[in-house]
């Protein structure tokens, strides 16, 4: 009889309890057989980030260019497309704010400070950045010379220019730099899939250094990040969406919850966006009564521009992390924090792993700890249905928006609905 296989969500959690039960029984000083367990936590956590940082730029900028490039090709984009998007920027803006604002008044993150093996110039820009420097940073004279540094909001800005541009070319030549990107894309992906195949001893690593420096009193502000966390999906999804839905779109919203609660239940057991699309579409047109022509638009360029879940727990995230390493972000380091995630709410949210890639890209134009990560990695799968369900409300939302702003009628109107 075959051996069954721990799955990954299980071996995340058992790597986060021996990493604890680590961090219970030695401490950063700790010397065994002249060896520093600390030191060797170190290195091969840095490794796992290490990995992770190899892939972020490529995967960035494929992710970007090839997304840009499909919609600004589409046929039925225009006026319908230009209204879908607005609408996905205020559901993204808006999940950022209430993650930001969540975060900053309960600091999930603050009681405890763990050091960190950064200079103190590598956080400057998070405690003293300049917007100035910022928009200096956007354009920069030498796009090759960015993509060797890793500056993300040039990699990320001329990747958008790009992605556009390659569209208003001859077709042949459009064709030929589309499939190149997409290759990189994909290759990028399978790179990632291999490197998240050592995500549990990635975790391993990463929270044990933490937890031998500090103890095991940094379970405390986990727990506290999981319910903070969990209480801005509950204002977004039973707060903000509702009031859209009823002083907007004018929809029961009994309605709207007990349509789409198929794929409710999809994206909450599998926590993936890929697998709910289809029965997302069908509820939305089915038992929603929108269009065809709406649900195919706008929930498939949805289910990757679209994650305010994904949005608003990066924001959530990197201020988590900051409080964790007692970095104090200036007014102007918060502006940009917001930028960002908004920018890269539409980037590379919906890849295999891109939650990752998002929140260490953020944390790398932000000069926060990348170790900062470890604590993020243990708690990301068991976050992951939430933030996945939180997605579906984002773009079936919009899709909603967009019907009724298109003079669509009788949404959601039906009396009962099975579920």
């Amino acid at each position: 009889m075959a051996k069954k296989k721990i799955k990954k969500p299980w071996s995340i959690l058992i790597a986060l309890a021996l990493a604890v039960f680590i961090g219970s029984i030695i401490s950063q000083d700790t010397i065994i057989f002249g060896i520093s367990p600390y030191r060797i936590f170190d290195v091969l956590g840095s490794l796992f980030i290490n990995a992770l940082t190899l892939v972020v730029v490529p995967l960035v900028s494929s992710s970007i260019i090839t997304g840009v490039a499909r919609i600004a090709s589409e046929s039925q984009f225009g006026r319908l497309g230009l209204r879908t998007f607005g609408y996905f920027l205020l559901l993204n803006f808006s999940a950022i704010l209430i993650g930001f604002f969540v975060a900053s008044f309960l600091t999930p993150g603050s009681g405890i400070q763990i050091p960190s093996a950064l200079p103190p110039e590598s956080v400057q820009m998070a405690e003293t950045g300049v917007f100035g420097d910022l928009l200096l940073e956007i354009i920069p004279p030498n796009i090759l010379a960015a993509f060797a540094k890793g500056n993300m909001l040039g990699l990320i800005f001329f990747s958008l220019i790009f992605g556009y541009a390659i569209t208003q070319i001859s077709r042949k030549s459009m064709q030929t730099h589309f499939q190149f990107w997409k290759g990189m894309f994909e290759a990028m992906i399978r790179i990632t899939h291999g490197i998240m195949r050592f995500l549990p001893l990635g975790v391993f690593f990463l929270a044990a250094k933490i937890f031998t420096a500090t103890g095991i009193e940094t379970l405390k502000p986990l727990g506290n990040f999981v319910w903070v966390t969990l209480l801005g999906f509950a204002l977004f999804s039973f707060g903000f969406v509702p009031l859209l839905m009823i002083f907007v779109a004018k929809i029961p919203i009994r309605n709207y919850f007990r349509a789409i609660s198929p794929a409710i239940i999809t994206a909450f057991s599998t926590g993936s966006s890929s697998a709910t699309l289809p029965i997302a579409l069908e509820c939305m047109e089915e038992r929603g009564g929108l269009s065809n022509r709406i649900c195919a638009l706008v929930i498939p360029l949805g289910t990757s521009l679209n994650l305010s879940g994904t949005a608003l727990y990066n924001s959530m995230a990197v201020l988590f992390v900051a409080q964790v390493f007692n970095i104090e972000l200036s007014i102007a380091s918060q502006f940009t924090l917001v930028f960002v995630t908004l920018l890269i709410s539409f980037g590379v949210a919906a890849v295999p792993g891109g939650g990752l890639v998002a929140a260490m890209t953020i944390l790398r134009v932000m000069g926060l700890p990348l170790e900062g990560l470890g604590l993020i990695l243990a708690l990301d799968r068991i976050l992951d249905l939430f933030r996945t369900t939180v997605n579906l409300f984002s773009y079936t939302t919009s899709a909603t928006l967009v019907a009724k702003s298109d003079g669509e009628e009788n949404l959601f109107s039906k009396k009962e609905y099975n579920i």
